[in-house]
């Protein structure tokens, strides 16, 4: 990708305005937390991207700065006042993670009085030749799509290539979607983007007198860290894991250190046609099938955690997520994911 390239995509999905301040920011290592490859070069992006943002705002009228922060090492964690402060003074905030602070973002954007609109991004130098030229147009167009089909369905039924089934109750929550379009004040989207997410019913408080238990419930297959591990769920909760190896020990005792990662928090579809699983998280959960623990509440849940984290089930993850089909209150299904790959013909 060229600077004539990056600035059209910049214009396309941020539209930095006359008058505007711009603030590009990444998170450091330190002490325990340490160091890579890959984030030494989202850095070094990070960098050249201020420099890309300075030479439009030259031209445009807007104003751009850089800053970092000290990486918590854990994914949503939430960020010091200091630094959220600093954030909510600017209208566009670019955020290159090594680790997730979008749940952060999120409530900055959403706050009464908020001026800023924010994009969170994990990249690799390859996406500037590959889904970051993606047709944003499109993207938006599947993106609103499943949304539309998540808020009138009730649940989703998923088969796993693992031989293992998961129900995901819909109900009572209101579906959104990442569309690659950062171009207002109170949007927050992650780039790569393209997805239609929604938080699954958890039954919270004085929800459960009104519509009952979750029925959030089956086996949900996890590749935690090389070895396969059985989440075993009931009332939308990792209620125990199954597996013997270190792995299997290991996850027990994370999940048992802070109940509220127990949460099932997220049924995401990804849609961007340029996307490609690598490991790349930000990258991989655009292709097709993704669900997350944690906290939900950024985006319409009950459930308040110390993480979030998305575990992807795309065509060429270690396990894949073969058939999801959308349930409705008529009883009627759609199968928006056969065999692993997401239907783009049902989107429209």
């Amino acid at each position: 990708m060229n600077e004539e390239e990056k600035i059209k995509m910049f214009n396309v999905v941020f539209a930095p305005k006359s008058g505007e301040k711009v603030l590009v920011i990444y998170d450091v290592p330190h002490g325990n937390v340490k160091d890579n490859d890959g984030w030494k070069e989202r850095r070094q992006m990070a960098n050249e991207w201020y420099e890309t943002f300075k030479k439009m705002g030259a031209s445009v009228g807007f104003s751009v700065d850089i800053f970092n922060y000290k990486s918590a090492g854990l994914h949503n964690t939430q960020l010091p006042k200091d630094a959220t402060d600093k954030i909510r003074a600017y209208n566009l905030v670019i955020v290159f993670m090594e680790f997730s602070i979008s749940s952060t973002l999120i409530k900055i954007v959403r706050a009464k009085d908020n001026i800023t609109r924010a994009a969170g991004l994990h990249p690799e130098r390859r996406m500037e030749d590959g889904v970051f030229k993606a047709n944003y147009i499109e993207v938006r167009k599947y993106a609103i799509s499943i949304k539309k089909m998540l808020n009138k369905a009730i649940g989703a039924e998923i088969n796993f290539s693992t031989g293992d089934q998961l129900f995901i109750d819909l109900r009572n929550r209101d579906a959104h979607s990442d569309e690659g379009d950062c171009t207002k004040t109170g949007q927050y989207i992650n780039f790569p983007s393209g997805e239609g997410f929604i938080a699954p019913y958890e039954a919270i408080n004085d929800e459960i007198n009104e519509y009952g238990a979750s029925k959030t419930e089956g086996i949900w297959p996890v590749n935690y860290k090389g070895e396969l591990l059985k989440f075993i769920i009931k009332n939308n909760k990792i209620i125990n894991i199954e597996g013997k190896g270190p792995k299997a020990d290991e996850a027990r005792k994370f999940y048992s250190e802070n109940d509220t990662r127990k949460n099932v928090a997220e049924l995401g579809i990804g849609c961007n046609p340029k996307a490609i699983v690598t490991g790349n998280v930000l990258e991989d959960e655009k292709v097709g099938l993704h669900i997350a623990y944690g906290t939900s509440t950024h985006f319409g849940g009950k459930v308040q955690s110390d993480t979030h984290l998305d575990i992807v089930y795309a065509k060429g993850c270690p396990v894949e997520g073969t058939s999801l089909k959308l349930i409705y209150e008529d009883g009627s299904k759609i199968e928006l994911i056969k065999d692993s790959k997401l239907r783009y013909d049902l989107l429209k």
